[in-house]
């Protein structure tokens, strides 16, 4: 009972997930959903500002914090070690929920690209970052990546293995696709607004940020094979010369939804 309990909690988190990540598309690029990025404002803008800004650091101490080894370590006291990764995901996305729902849209507009043929070229690569984020996570494995792999194997009684290290892929351009993907998915926008901006340049500052604790601990765990992929591989950007030392991510990205 207790093995099938989880099993339905891990498949509960991931439906979550996966609802989130689809609404999180029409929120950015203000698409079918009900309540987008940049609605109609009511709020002042400074009141905006705040509000929006503390929504989009709360969902980064939760997504970084929870991510780290010594959290998971202390977690897993309280919640079952099969169902860890299924409790992150579904965190995530609660935190992101609340962001779409508080969220509050802001003036002005920074850039307006008004000629239909440039429009829909921008729209269409801001859709290439959604699917290079997709794409990315399952060349890494999507089911273990979000705790689907973790609760089933659990189901079945069979112990959990860890994944193999490897760089399929854009894996072998740059270190992160998945973050590559983010990037393009929320800068590629035909219309700029103040509320998108901020929202653009927070996700970017974190991003480089998660980047330098996720390379930490991506070095503790692969060791030398990790090293020299580093060494190899830059970090965001194909061709910018060979890898930094700087800290960044191979098959094992945590994304943001």
């Amino acid at each position: 009972m207790k093995r099938t309990l989880i099993l339905v909690y891990g498949v509960v988190s991931y439906a979550v997930f996966f609802a989130t990540f689809c609404y999180a598309i029409g929120f950015v690029t203000n698409l079918v959903v009900p309540k987008s990025m940049d609605a109609v404002p009511t709020d002042p803008a400074g009141k905006a500002l705040l509000i929006n800004l503390g929504l989009l650091g709360l969902f980064a101490v939760q997504h970084s914090v929870m991510a780290r080894p010594a959290f998971k370590r202390w977690w897993t006291r309280i919640v079952p070690v099969p169902a860890e990764r299924s409790t992150y995901t579904l965190l995530s996305s609660l935190a992101l929920i609340l962001l779409f729902w508080q969220w509050r849209p802001m003036g002005p507009v920074i850039w307006d690209v008004q000629q239909p043929a440039i429009r829909y070229v921008v729209l269409t690569l801001g859709f290439g970052g959604w699917l290079l984020v997709l794409v990315s996570t399952f060349l890494i494995n999507h089911f273990d990546l979000f705790g689907l792999r973790q609760v089933w194997l659990h189901f079945r009684g069979r112990p959990y293995t860890s994944l193999r290290f490897a760089t399929p892929g854009p894996y072998r351009l740059v270190r992160h696709p998945l973050y590559v993907g983010w990037f393009i998915a929320f800068w590629a926008t035909p219309t700029m607004t103040a509320a998108h901006l901020v929202f653009a340049l927070a996700t970017a500052a974190y991003i480089l940020i998660a980047i330098q604790l996720e390379e930490r601990d991506l070095v503790t765990y692969h060791g030398s094979d990790y090293v020299e992929y580093r060494k190899r591989v830059p970090m965001l950007v194909p061709g910018l010369g060979r890898g930094s030392n700087a800290v960044p991510t191979a098959g094992q990205s945590q994304p943001l939804a």
